[in-house]
């Protein structure tokens, strides 16, 4: 199936959360049950709260102190090496970020650009600002959509008159697959096709699961 016959997915991540990584694996198996495809974008949790962190916990702040590293070195490889290596550059770095459980480390970055065939010198942008604008502008492409009250992922669908809906979320684990995968991305252009529609919501009682 072409791409332009596919049903485009706009989808905006940080590699810190582990609830945008459970809805990043979901998105990649609704690509193998739908005519769906994803394009990948960088937001950043860092810029999120930059003028909020004197409000938060301090392990959240110290969080935000190495949120910058992983969205830099992505947003570098993309203006280097085009929007197709963002969703593999994610992947590679999630895996080892959340499934294998190695946090974020300077070793994390560099075995994932590995992985992916780009050169260990993209991960010295972890500490530069060279790309801070591309990245501020990324992020708020995809926080214009959905508003500032949300943190990642945002996802944005087509609505009923085929313009963009976005969301905050789903959030949802363990990622669904298969079929589930399938019914969870038709209620969700479904909900998006409702004009007026904002929220569901639950309180969570289970963390990531990354199986």
């Amino acid at each position: 199936m072409s791409d332009s016959s596919r049903t485009p997915a706009d989808f905006w991540f940080d590699p810190l959360c582990p609830w945008a990584w459970m809805t990043s694996r979901w998105m990649l198996e609704v690509e193998k049950v739908r005519p769906v495809e994803v394009r990948w974008h960088v937001m950043s949790l860092a810029v999120l709260n930059e003028d909020r962190l004197d409000e938060l916990p301090e392990e959240y702040r110290r969080a935000m102190e190495g949120a910058w590293g992983p969205v830099r070195v992505v947003i570098a490889a993309q203006q280097k090496y085009g929007d197709e290596v963002v969703g593999p550059l994610y992947t590679a770095l999630g895996t080892r970020i959340h499934n294998e459980g190695r946090g974020i480390t300077p070793e994390v970055i560099l075995e994932a650009l590995d992985a992916v065939g780009l050169p260990a010198a993209l991960a010295d942008y972890a500490d530069s600002d060279t790309y801070d604008a591309e990245l501020r502008a990324s992020h708020g492409e995809g926080i214009a959509k959905v508003g500032q009250d949300v943190g990642t992922p945002v996802i944005a669908v087509p609505g009923a008159d085929g313009g963009q809906i976005a969301f905050f979320g789903p959030v949802v684990t363990p990622a669904p697959k298969g079929e589930d995968a399938a019914r969870l991305w038709d209620g969700t252009l479904m909900v998006a096709s409702i004009p007026g529609f904002y929220e569901i919501k639950r309180t969570r009682t289970k963390g990531p699961d990354f199986s």
